[in-house]
């Protein structure tokens, strides 16, 4: 049975974007260039692939998206808004959503208060926050766990509970950080059927950081790459995965 997920109460500092914009994104560490001059550019409705090996500035560049890190030089634009100085919560009002490698939970908080109370930080009422977070919940399939303490969750719904706070409002692009990671190759494949309906049902972009080349291939529309901070090929997912820079960094004998 489809889950039907109502729409919310709009933010009044929503922004109804297109298009989610990094321009010559550099961010600097002391004397460390984490990041060198990072463009990329998500398209609303595409799933966008961001890749590299550890250490290359994929969680860093998302950082800058979402108002936690703040650039040393370039912008981030959203509907050709400069967000300079904008905080997480402006981004996450005007349309951005994301998760985290480490889910932050409140553990000793069942799943649905911890998305219920997301939902009500971000304007809703608590009736409102209720009623959108358990239908949100059912669209993930984790409903039934919905008086459950976040602390005893399989790793597995972790995510999920994650990918369900991002998603409350109807963001305009949601940034998933690593949500794979840890999976078997059953759960990637249940996770991969979610990602992939995730614009088609919530009407946003998914810009999406993964190790697992198996899902970033199943998804995406096109691949960012990074290594050593420095942008070393975008485009779409066939032609990265042959490009001869990427395999010798990244994919190896994966490729």
């Amino acid at each position: 049975m489809t889950v039907q997920i109502s729409d919310p109460p709009p933010s009044s500092a929503a922004v109804d974007a297109a298009v989610f914009r990094a321009e010559n994104i550099s961010v600097q560490f002391g004397g460390l260039k984490a990041i060198s001059e990072v463009s990329l550019e998500v398209e609303r409705h595409q799933v966008f692939g961001l890749i590299g090996p550890n250490g290359a500035g994929k969680t860093t560049l998302v950082n800058c998206l979402t108002g936690f890190q703040r650039p040393t030089a370039g912008k981030v634009t959203l509907a050709g808004a400069d967000t300079t100085g904008w905080s997480p919560t402006r981004f996450r009002k005007a349309g951005i959503g994301r998760t985290f490698q480490a889910g932050r939970l409140f553990r000793d908080m069942t799943v649905l208060e911890n998305v219920e109370v997301t939902a009500a930080a971000l304007g809703l009422s608590r009736r409102q926050a209720r009623l959108y977070a358990m239908e949100m919940l059912g669209w993930l399939g984790i409903a039934h766990d919905a008086e459950r303490l976040c602390g005893g969750l399989p790793y597995t719904d972790e995510r999920r509970v994650g990918i369900a706070r991002a998603l409350l409002l109807k963001p305009a692009f949601v940034l998933l950080d690593e949500p794979a990671a840890g999976m078997s190759d059953h759960e990637c494949d249940t996770l991969m059927h979610l990602v992939r309906e995730i614009p088609k049902v919530h009407g946003c972009g998914v810009l999406l950081i993964e190790h697992n080349m198996r899902v970033i291939m199943g998804l995406c529309d096109r691949i960012h790459v990074l290594d050593g901070g420095r942008t070393i090929a975008d485009g779409p997912a066939r032609e990265v995965q042959k490009d001869p820079t990427v395999i010798a960094a990244y994919l190896g004998a994966a490729a």
